[in-house]
């Protein structure tokens, strides 16, 4: 939701034309954090740098591990509970509001690893007759926003019920003006 920064748009176009009492649709987003084993995917995605085409690439691997990666996850791979940690009523927030640090606790679900933490939103039409909502996460039907994968450096061992704490930060990427 906040990867591509197009919610500024979003923004912008709600503060210049909604009419005074207008409704926005959706009106509210909630982002999530959950771990994820996934091993496999990250070997393959890393190791891709050390021959692309016949050239190594090995210095890319620390930089392409860094970089989130928008992709699906399959929910069989989720190897925690999922945290709400952050919560965007859309017909009030603002740009500024997008550059936070939430905390965020999980529990494990299994015995397994854990190479990755994965984020993903759900989103409310609150104002509806009846309100609709639909989700991003793994454990949902497919959407085009897929799911952003964040690898960690150092595999976890974890157990199940083990709690797992951390920060999540958001700092938007700065855009030129709107040409509107």
């Amino acid at each position: 939701m906040l990867y591509e920064s197009m919610l500024d748009t979003v923004l912008f176009a709600r503060d210049k034309w909604l009419a005074p009492g207008g409704l926005l649709f959706p009106d509210k987003a909630t982002m999530y954090i959950a771990g994820i084993e996934d091993g496999e995917y990250k070997t393959e995605k890393l190791n891709y740098w050390d021959n692309v085409y016949g050239f190594n690439y090995q210095a890319i691997k620390k930089i392409a591990a860094r970089e989130p990666l928008v992709d699906v996850v399959d929910s069989r791979a989720v190897v925690t509970d999922a945290c709400a940690f952050k919560v965007l009523d859309l017909t009030t927030v603002k740009k500024a509001d997008l550059s936070f640090t939430a905390d965020f606790k999980i529990k494990a679900t299994a015995n397994d690893y854990l190479h990755a933490f994965i984020v993903y939103f759900d989103i409310t039409f609150a104002a509806c007759h009846k309100p609709v909502y639909f989700s991003t996460g793994p454990q949902a039907k497919y959407t085009h926003w897929k799911q952003t994968v964040f690898y960690i450096d150092d595999v976890l061992v974890i157990k199940a019920k083990e709690q797992i704490k951390g920060k999540i930060r958001s700092v938007p990427q700065r855009t030129p003006s709107l040409p509107f």
